[in-house]
């Protein structure tokens, strides 16, 4: 059998991380949370060309009421993100197979470190800042795809967040969307080639015989 897809690139900080629990610890609760992570994704979306990732933030806190102590305590805690469950299943069945990347709307500082608590080594890492643009510009997947060697028909994207699926579209990655939280699909967002609440689908979906 010959696969469809021998690459996978990840989102790093929705679909393989649980970031919510963090970003509702440093704020102090699930609504101040949310809130705070809509305005700063409504930030990231808005200004295209990088902008510091850790100045969104606190912009963010500021514009939803939040001490600043709360940014400083996101980045403090970052070292404590922890994979979702599944993710370690996944990522250790496809490394003998695939080549792996990330694409994160990240700095590269952060995005590095949250790389490294996932325990198996990617061959890319992509963040927002090399990238020089935020996810969904097709920019950062496109420098993901360019050192990988890889191509858009024969790499699966899995995402974590339905905008990604805004930025996959443009680049013709088929979308794998790990929808942990059942979060709706945007207005305007083309459907993903397949939708679960956890991510262990994507395994099978990875592993897919190629299309004739």
């Amino acid at each position: 059998m010959t696969r469809q897809y021998d690459f996978v690139l990840f989102d790093l900080l929705t679909a393989l991380l649980d970031s919510w629990t963090l970003w509702n610890s440093a704020a102090g609760g699930e609504e101040a949370g949310r809130s705070w992570r809509a305005a700063y994704l409504k930030r990231t979306y808005a200004c295209g060309a990088y902008r510091p990732y850790e100045t969104l933030v606190r912009e963010a806190a500021a514009e939803t009421g939040l001490p600043l102590a709360a940014a400083d305590a996101l980045e403090e805690r970052w070292a404590g993100l922890a994979p979702w469950e599944g993710v370690a299943t996944v990522l250790e069945s496809l490394r003998g197979t695939h080549r792996l990347g990330v694409v994160t709307n990240c700095s590269e500082r952060l995005g590095r470190l949250a790389a490294g608590l996932l325990n198996v080594p990617m061959d890319v890492v992509v963040t927002s800042e090399r990238a020089g643009y935020y996810k969904p510009d097709p920019r950062p997947y496109r420098l993901a795809l360019q050192e990988l060697g890889a191509q858009p028909g024969n790499t699966l994207f899995v995402a974590g967040s339905g905008y990604d699926l805004f930025g996959t579209s443009a680049v013709g990655l088929d979308t794998f969307w790990h929808n942990r939280v059942g979060l709706p699909l945007p207005a305007g967002a083309p459907a993903a080639r397949q939708e679960a609440r956890g991510i262990l689908p994507a395994l099978a979906l990875a592993n897919s015989p190629r299309r004739g």
